[in-house]
């Protein structure tokens, strides 16, 4: 990309520069917002959360076979319950090899064959019990597997709907079906299903989960209730989430001795439950039939780790054991099954089942509507293991298998997969309709093939099908076994549909878009360095040696800070890296300062300047740790202070106002010595009234302060809504300036500080009155940080004129002008994570819900100061750093330059994160860290280069 000749030429020249530096910025812009769409699309994958539910009537309109009118008064809905009564035991982070023999594996392991229980109920019960390789869909992290598990669908990371800012599970699932359908679920142990099913359980006993280094906490709390609950008869569902087993892998391992005792310990209780239970199985017992699940959430790899989608990790296991004996075995798909002989000598038989597939099956058992967004399939083995009671009062117990009741029950099952069918086609349906993020019309074509293929082949052969046990009418048995084929491939067909397009990550697409973000990040060192070629500045290691010195100190900060994104650690610790920094740019300066005895005073006034960050952005960490808990706990606590202490109220009161009339001193001392007169002056003269009724707004909600009789109509929204609308009427006036009014002042560092001072003034109210008190605080420590580095820029001058200057002497000050930015957003209590944003600051002077106009809101009070003030505020380095008169295409050769690094050092760190989030893609971490991270970066990054083009417009004159 290539400079224009007319650059340096007269007034045409400057114009034709500014229109080139517009078109660059504008070209940039889009750029990145190229690189971000396409990666973008590669790895946030999405799916819309639908808020319809299914209801027991619904499916009088699908084609098939609702149950007898004589089962309803027996709690039938979709499908004739199987089950009376299920508990669920979840082992959090089972492996698979903790539950399979080692027959079954190349090599035996330590943790292998110690859950000898589950071997033995599974040999000694085939028609009755199973164990499955239950397959996990990534993210494997528990919250997301709870989500899918119960909601038959795909977990992504940006759930569109009801649900975004809160845990709590809203889409329709299988603990909301037992609830709307009269079944009482009792649940104990891991307290992340409360934050999901917040009002679903009758009884709850809910234990931490965040603890890893607590093995027996949460389990022995389960214990401690489960085996007195069994006896009991006031609940259909039971639920008890264990957590040992993945806490003992995180701090110790899988190959370790806690690892392993703490199998023999689950080994005992899965004995003790099933005795229990058998113990009341017979005919009128508690337990005559019920279901035991003992099941894991995901996997874990050797080192504990989970949350991608490695085979250690989406490989857990589910053992299934009915308590009522069927009078035949049940036609189980043996095709799928894997038998071997135990350390015992016992046969045992591993069956496959997708998790997918699990609310699909237990609805079906339980006789319940499918949750709306299931599209798993009724598992044929896990079903039939109660499946076969179905039939049970046809037959006497003890009598042979017969091939026409072998048929009967085919029958109902392909009656079953056609309800499932037509419920899951119900939701293709739904989704592609009201969702903005849809499948392809191709995909939908398909899909809606294989179901009318399916459902003609049901046309002409339901007739032969009977529900009825009155009635003996049967299709053929390889009829039947066609129907099953249809619908599952149609089934099988929308599960990989939906995959495809909700967890598969595109590595094509992403890496386009990554090497599109390198692309740009050399187009900005290509225009940096032309534009100095361009004024005959030929910078080399001999002349610039200082210069050289402090690109390479800063380059260094950069790239230390980008690559701290590789780590999860560090992403964490991001506001105290970037204040890490800033202190050694502050103390290196410091040297320099002693060492040639100037600007000592703004070189100390950085370094105390750092230390009062830290603190802020040290309080900004303690409201993360503590969930945003800190924005309602009385400060005086936090600091120690006895919460009767008047002095501290009034201290807590008094310090932002006193903050805010500093800020409007050093507003009004900055404006009296610019000679640039009139729109400008008025702006700044707008932003000093608002200054003024800040406090007032803030005296109306407080316990201490009563306002006169006269004041008290500004109480509530006025206020805040007067600051917006002067807000809007400054920059408004602002931009009508640059139109129709031509500045004359000669002196371009004047002028453009002017128009600085005025552009930062409008804003900065808005920005204060959403930042609430700390708003001022955090204003002063932005004008005391800009004022030091603008001025601590003389000690990189000397006696050379600013033409023979190259862009080498801007970068170490841009640099730390980046980092202060980058303070300022975590001093602000702010930090990368959805829970890391404000909400309530975008209904300061509002009470009703607006969406665009919340959206602006919360975007200004996030980025306000560490995007939008420090952006606008960037030219202050030019004007600032050469007193002397310079020549105005020099002047705006090097504002285009300052603006070309400071967008260099913001996409560095984005690109080293989309290269952080394309190698951790199946981490642990990934949608709870990295990709939140992710997406406050690209947003910074888009922000700034629309800021960025602001700014080329304005400064334009």
């Amino acid at each position: 990309m290539g400079m224009p000749a007319k650059w340096a030429s007269g007034r045409n020249g400057d114009l034709g520069g500014w229109k080139w530096a517009i078109a660059v910025s504008l070209g940039i812009m889009l750029l990145h917002s190229l690189s971000i769409l396409l990666f973008t699309r590669g790895f946030l994958l999405t799916r819309s959360e639908l808020s319809q539910y299914s209801q027991c009537n619904d499916v009088a309109d699908s084609p098939c076979f609702p149950p007898p009118p004589d089962q309803n008064a027996n709690g039938s809905c979709w499908t004739k319950p199987a089950v009376d009564r299920l508990v669920i035991i979840v082992l959090d982070a089972l492996r698979f090899d903790f539950v399979a023999p080692s027959a079954f594996f190349a090599e035996k392991k330590p943790w292998m064959d110690k859950l000898q229980a589950i071997h033995k109920f599974a040999s000694q019960n085939q028609s009755t019990a199973g164990i499955f390789k239950a397959i996990a869909d990534p993210p494997t992290t528990s919250l997301q597997r709870l989500k899918g598990l119960t909601t038959g669908g795909l977990p992504t990371f940006i759930d569109v709907g009801n649900s975004f800012g809160a845990p709590a599970i809203v889409e329709d699932n299988l603990i909301h079906q037992l609830v709307q359908n009269g079944k009482r679920v009792v649940m104990m142990g891991d307290d992340t299903w409360l934050q999901l099913f917040p009002h679903h359980f009758v009884r709850s006993y809910p234990f931490p989960s965040f603890n890893v280094k607590d093995l027996d906490t949460v389990d022995n709390g389960c214990i401690m209730n489960l085996f007195p609950t069994l006896y009991e008869e006031d609940w259909d569902v039971l639920i008890a989430h264990f957590l040992g087993v993945d806490h003992a892998g995180h701090i110790f391992g899988v190959d370790s001795t806690p690892m392993i005792q703490k199998l023999e310990q689950y080994n005992e209780i899965i004995e003790k439950v099933v005795s229990v239970l058998e113990s009341q199985s017979g005919p009128g017992g508690l337990h005559e039939n019920t279901m035991l699940l003992v099941m894991g959430d995901h996997g874990q790899t050797i080192n504990g780790d989970h949350g991608g989608g490695a085979a250690e990790e989406v490989e857990t296991a589910i053992f299934a054991l009915s308590l009522k004996k069927p009078p035949l075995p049940p036609p189980a798909a043996a095709d799928s099954s894997s038998c071997k002989l135990d350390m015992h000598g016992r046969r045992i038989c591993i069956n496959s089942i997708p998790q997918l597939d699990f609310a699909a099956t237990v609805s079906a058992l339980l006789g319940l509507p499918f949750p709306f967004g299931s599209i798993g399939r009724v598992n044929s083995q896990l079903f039939s293991l109660a499946g076969g009671t179905l039939n049970q009062e046809k037959s006497t117990t003890g009598d042979d298998s017969s091939p026409l009741e072998v048929e009967n029950w085919m029958q109902y099952y392909v009656n079953v997969l056609c309800i499932n069918s037509w419920q899951v086609k119900k939701y293709i349906d739904v989704y592609s309709s009201l969702s903005l993020i849809g499948f392809s019309e191709k995909d939908l074509l398909h899909v809606s093939k294989l179901y009318a293929e399916a459902q003609e082949l049901w046309s002409s052969t339901s007739k032969n099908f009977s529900l009825d046990k009155s009635h003996k009418a049967f299709a053929p048995l390889p009829v039947v076994k066609q129907q099953l084929d249809a619908y599952s491939k149609f089934l099988g067909s929308v599960a990989a549909l939906a995959r495809s397009n909700w967890t598969e990550f595109n590595l094509k697409l992403m890496g386009l878009g990554f090497f599109i973000m390198l692309s740009s990040l050399y187009l900005h060192l290509f225009l940096i360095r032309r534009l100095d070629k361009q004024c005959g500045l030929q910078s080399c290691l001999s002349r610039y040696s200082r210069e050289f010195f402090g690109v390479t100190f800063a380059c260094i900060l950069v790239l230390i800070r980008a690559c701290s994104f590789l780590s999860n650690s560090f992403i964490l610790e991001e506001g105290r890296v970037a204040s890490f920094l800033l202190a050694t740019i502050a103390i290196y300066q410091l040297r320099c300062a002693i060492a040639k005895k100037i600007m000592l005073l703004e070189a100390l006034g950085l370094c105390l300047l750092v230390p009062m960050l830290r603190i802020s952005i040290e309080l900004g960490q303690l409201k993360q740790a503590v969930n945003s808990l800190f924005l309602k706990v009385d400060p005086s606590r936090t600091l120690g202070i006895d919460n009767d202490s008047q002095l501290w109220m009034y201290v807590a009161e008094v310090l932002p106002i006193s903050a805010l009339i500093m800020v409007a001193c050093l507003l009004y001392k900055s404006t009296a010595s610019c000679s640039s007169q009139g729109i400008l002056k008025y702006v700044v003269a707008v932003t000093l009234c608002n200054y003024m009724l800040i406090p007032l707004h803030w005296a109306s909600d407080s316990s201490l302060f009563s306002l006169p009789p006269f004041l008290e109509g500004i109480k509530g929204n006025i206020i805040p809504r007067v600051t917006y609308a002067a807000g809007l009427l400054q920059l408004s006036l602002l931009a009508i300036s640059q139109l129709v009014v031509r500045e004359r002042a000669q002196n371009l560092e004047e002028c453009t500080v002017a128009k600085v001072l005025a552009l930062l003034s409008a804003w900065s109210s808005t920005i204060i009155i959403l930042s609430g008190k700390q708003g001022p605080l955090v204003a002063l420590a932005s004008s005391i940080g800009g004022w030091c580095l603008t001025r601590l820029m003389a000690l990189e001058q000397d006696t050379r004129s600013e033409s023979s200057r190259s862009s080498l002497s801007y970068v170490l000050p841009v640099t730390q002008w980046s980092l202060l930015a980058v303070c300022m957003f975590f001093s602000t209590g702010h930090w990368c994570a959805f829970d890391g944003l404000r909400y309530a600051a975008a209904f300061i002077g509002f009470d009703e819900f607006n969406l665009f106009r919340q959206a602006i809101l919360l975007a200004i009070d996030t980025f306000g100061f560490s995007h939008i003030l420090p952006i606008f505020g960037l030219p202050l380095l030019v004007a600032f750093c050469y007193p002397q008169r310079q020549n105005k295409q020099v002047f705006s050769m090097r504002l285009c330059q300052v603006y070309l690094i400071y967008g260099f050092i913001t996409a560095v760190p984005v690109t080293f994160t989309m290269l952080c989030v394309t190698i951790h893609r199946r981490h642990l971490m990934v949608w709870g860290l990295f990709a939140p991270k992710f997406v406050f970066d690209i947003v910074g990054l888009l922000l700034g280069d629309l800021l960025i083009f602001l700014s080329a417009l304005y400064y334009n004159a």
